[in-house]
């Protein structure tokens, strides 16, 4: 049953507020943790207090309806947000295995490529080859070999479910791919500088099913060596994927939030706050 719009006013009120307080992991791998991160549009705040721990070689989904902050949540965990323009002010702290992201001392561009990311559409470089796509971020951080450069168009393509699609025409354009062959290429290239954590903003909304279901196998397997965030639309895609997901919510302020964050099996099955059930349940969003 729909609901009616003072059923939705009232879901969406911003308290209580049910935050993941974070707590470094004991475990291996490469590990985040978000405190009280704040983001400001100009004037207009769009994302408020949010505290989460991001559990190491793991896949942690972000859902929420449109507008209440998950692109904008997602690029501040790689100061990704500073490259656009709109956001001018971060507060809080964003860390990686205990280090501060926003510390003043921090080069941006080390932390990306700590923390890679992929886009919602696949931008492969169309100038470039398909080999050359994979090592482009490669080679701004070092002067690597041939046999380092053949070694990592391997390595990665294979990564990401590519290199028997495409071993025969690693000279060819790398926008010479379908769709869904140039995003699993943009995560070859994100994979070939070796990132602690890969973030993914909607990585699948502009590819067909097939494609879709390919991306996805391909982040089950690429969590086992790495931690994985991923921004998603698709409440399927979440519990195919993801071990942990995070609810986000805006309420009539139009500033967005963590409602609540749990394993993704009980966050779908037994949510703890009630806007959580009523947007898993389809009744608003």
């Amino acid at each position: 049953m729909t609901a009616t719009h003072s059923q939705i006013e009232a879901l969406v009120r911003p308290e209580p507020v049910r935050h993941h307080v974070p707590h470094g992991p004991e475990l291996p791998g490469h590990w985040m943790q978000v405190i009280n991160l704040s983001v400001w549009y100009g004037a207009r705040q769009a994302v408020e207090g949010v505290n989460m721990t991001v559990r190491p070689k793991a896949a942690t989904a972000i859902i929420g309806p449109s507008g209440c902050g998950k692109s904008t949540f997602i690029r501040c965990l790689n100061r990704m947000h500073e490259v656009g323009a709109g956001v001018n002010r971060v507060s809080g702290q964003v860390l990686l295995d205990g280090h501060d992201i926003y510390a003043p001392s921090v080069d941006p561009v080390k932390v990306r490529r700590h923390i890679g990311m992929v886009f919602q559409r696949p931008n492969p470089f169309p100038s470039m080859s398909v080999a050359e796509n994979v090592v482009a971020g490669l080679r701004l951080v070092s002067n690597p070999t041939k046999s380092q450069v053949d070694e990592t168009v391997e390595r990665c393509l294979d990564q990401a479910a590519l290199w028997d699609e495409v071993k025969d025409k690693l000279s060819a354009s790398g926008a010479s791919l379908s769709g869904g062959q140039q995003q699993r290429l943009c995560i070859a290239r994100a994979l070939a500088v070796s990132p602690d954590v890969l973030l993914m903003d909607e990585p699948c909304s502009a590819l067909d099913p097939i494609a879709t279901a390919k991306i996805e196998q391909l982040i089950i397997e690429l969590k086992r060596d790495y931690t994985i965030v991923i921004v998603t639309h698709n409440m399927q895609q979440a519990q195919r994927v993801a071990d942990e997901t995070a609810f986000f919510l805006a309420a009539e302020d139009r500033i967005g939030r963590l409602v609540e964050m749990a394993p993704t099996g009980q966050l779908f099955a037994h949510p703890a706050d009630e806007r959580t059930a009523a947007y898993v349940a389809g009744r608003f969003g």
